[in-house]
């Protein structure tokens, strides 16, 4: 009798893991100056599948307030209160590389949903659990000088974030700037929560470039370039993918008009041609956002959002045949899963991963956008 309650209960904890949810935990910037860019992200959660290859999955979402202490105490409580398989986030640069630390130690795979390379590289025991599915700034940034050289700029100032998403735009556009012969006269930074930058403003127009560079994320981003305009700065005005939302182009109004900017495909989806790969994809999230929140409310990061969900669908069959959610073992395996992507197509472009990229887009992730007439307008 006794040797057979005991296999009764052996073979009921197998049955309880055999069923175990698989928990996803998110930490995003829903509140704060991040917030136009966290909100879409926390929207696009709702799209995702409840299942993946018949185990539940569970969204536990928190919201870091665009703050990189809150970042890391989500990212904890996630890891040791609900004891998540994988995380998702956050929404920023300095938020995601100060969750890096938490997520190696744990050992629980992480996507990132920023922009700069420096969260995945370079590749080391503890980038060994990072992955990130936003272009990185690497990527955009030879896609923005081309653009400039072809233009013929030859001065270039720059303004941009005083944070680690400012300083490694500023150390992309250095480097090429320098390559492709284009002379950077005047370089400032401002925090994303001021309210004048006028000082940094008329340096800048001192110096006499022909364009600008902004560095920001978000509606932050609008205020010196509403501030360039208003001090009668005519020349051509650059920005970062961190703009691409509606928002942007609410706060900046008329001050925008003809910005140039570097943007996921998603942003233009339906102005793609149909060879292009991502259209199906990028189409298919583009409808399914707007049908729910209205015309012109989806963004290129509720698109990161949707791309997390790709990856995961795609990564944890894989990693269900050598654990259990809630394992170690299921955890290790969902990280090789995720290095091994191949031809995974998303909004955003198409993914293949490795050992040496943890990104894994290439030029199909990118196009070259203007602002015309508040719109969005593919530059052919």
């Amino acid at each position: 009798m006794k040797r057979r309650i005991l296999l009764g209960l052996a073979l009921a904890c197998l049955n309880t893991a055999a069923f175990a949810d698989l928990n996803v935990g998110v930490t995003l910037s829903a509140t704060g100056p991040a917030a136009s860019l966290g909100i879409p992200e926390k929207n696009t959660f709702a799209f995702l599948p409840t299942t993946i290859a018949g185990q539940k999955v569970n969204y536990i979402i928190l919201d870091d307030a665009s703050d990189t202490t809150t970042a890391v105490k989500n990212a904890r409580k996630l890891i040791t209160e609900h004891k998540v398989d994988v995380i998702v986030g956050s929404t920023t640069t300095p938020n995601s590389l100060a969750m890096v630390d938490v997520v190696a130690e744990a050992e629980t795979p992480m996507i990132s949903m920023a922009s700069s390379a420096r969260i995945v590289e370079p590749i080391d025991a503890k980038r060994h659990w990072v992955f990130k599915n936003a272009q990185s700034d690497t990527h955009m940034a030879t896609a923005l000088v081309e653009h400039m050289n072809n233009a013929g700029i030859k001065k270039l100032a720059f303004i941009g974030f005083a944070d680690a998403y400012g300083e490694g735009w500023w150390n992309e556009i250095g480097k090429l700037a320098e390559v492709r012969k284009i002379e950077l006269v005047a370089s400032e930074r401002f925090n994303r929560t001021d309210t004048s930058v006028t000082g940094q403003v008329l340096k800048i127009i001192a110096a006499k470039p022909d364009a600008v560079m902004i560095a920001g994320a978000g509606t932050p981003a609008a205020l010196p370039q509403k501030v360039l305009r208003e001090k009668g700065y005519k020349g051509a005005i650059y920005q970062t993918h961190g703009v691409a939302n509606s928002d942007f182009l609410r706060v900046g109004g008329k001050d925008v008009e003809g910005t140039l900017l570097p943007a996921g495909p998603v942003l233009v989806a339906m102005q793609l041609p149909d060879s292009n790969p991502v259209k199906k994809v990028a189409v298919d999230y583009v409808a399914r956002y707007e049908t729910a929140h209205g015309k012109g409310s989806a963004t290129t990061f509720g698109a990161h959002s949707w791309d997390a969900g790709i990856l995961l669908t795609t990564t944890v069959p894989q990693a269900l045949k050598k654990g259990q959610p809630g394992s170690k073992e299921f955890r290790a395996a969902l990280r090789d899963a995720l290095e091994a992507v191949h031809d995974v197509a998303g909004a955003h472009g198409i993914y293949n991963m490795s050992a040496q990229d943890h990104v894994g887009l290439d030029q199909r992730s990118r196009v070259m956008v203007r602002i015309e007439n508040g719109a969005w307008k593919l530059e052919k």
